[in-house]
């Protein structure tokens, strides 16, 4: 059995999504990130960054106690390796998911988080940042685009990986990040059919009731108002 530490956001849905498709089993365990909960120290000593999502696998490959992984992308790895599932082993195909999946990590999702925030949160808007990140996630489509026009089928080739998975959520908040999806049709082609995997469905949708229709003070303090003191402090209040 699988714990998995969680809310319902475009990191969130990537091991959702992993955990659905591979039929493993899970327990879900809730972090309310609008309210402060990615601080409690419970959950700081699986996820020192204190940041969801994170698993702790009660029953590891080789057995042994309990292996608690944070970090969204070494997460989807643990889970490919542990299960045999969405990570090639032969090594040139083995490269190009971990070259996909790592460009997630470091570039689409910083990226488009910095965009949603400026666009929908920020307090003030500031059209500098606004420029910088529309941009950027811009042109973050057009490789991913350009990518998908090579492969014609996944972004790391022939086969579903868990590129896909981590890329897919980021992807479907398209709307929320203003960007226009018909000027990217390869990225658009790519995202409507893997709409049409029922384990992506049921992964998108766990939790969706937690979901807050918008944000208040305490959350935008819990989610943005953070610094090196949040975490002295909650190391002081267990």
């Amino acid at each position: 059995m699988i714990d998995l530490h969680y809310w319902p956001t475009p990191n969130g849905w990537k091991l959702s999504i992993m955990l659905e498709e591979c039929g493993l089993p899970y327990t879900l365990k809730p972090v309310n990130i609008g309210r402060g909960e990615q601080f409690k120290p419970d959950f700081l000593a699986l996820s020192p960054n204190n940041r969801m999502p994170a698993i702790v696998d009660h029953d590891p490959p080789g057995g042994g106690a309990p292996v608690s992984v944070f970090e969204s992308g070494a997460c989807l790895i643990y889970l490919a390796e542990k299960t045999g599932r969405f990570l090639p082993t032969a090594l040139r195909e083995r490269k190009a998911v971990l070259e996909w999946l790592m460009w997630q990590m470091g570039n689409l999702g910083p990226m488009a988080g910095q965009n949603g925030h400026f666009l929908l949160y920020a307090p003030e808007k500031v059209p500098y940042a606004l420029e910088r990140y529309a941009k950027e996630v811009n042109r973050l489509y057009g490789v991913l685009d350009g990518q998908l026009g090579r492969t014609a089928a996944f972004v790391a080739g022939a086969d579903y990986s868990i590129a896909d998975m981590a890329i897919f959520p980021w992807i479907r908040v398209w709307k929320a990040q203003q960007v226009p999806l018909q000027d990217f049709p390869h990225v658009k082609a790519w995202y409507e059919q893997l709409m049409q995997r029922p384990a992506l469905r049921r992964g998108i949708d766990l939790g969706k009731e937690l979901r807050a229709s918008g944000i208040d003070d305490e959350a935008r303090k819990a989610l943005f108002g953070q610094t090196a003191q949040t975490l002295r402090d909650a190391g002081k209040n267990p």
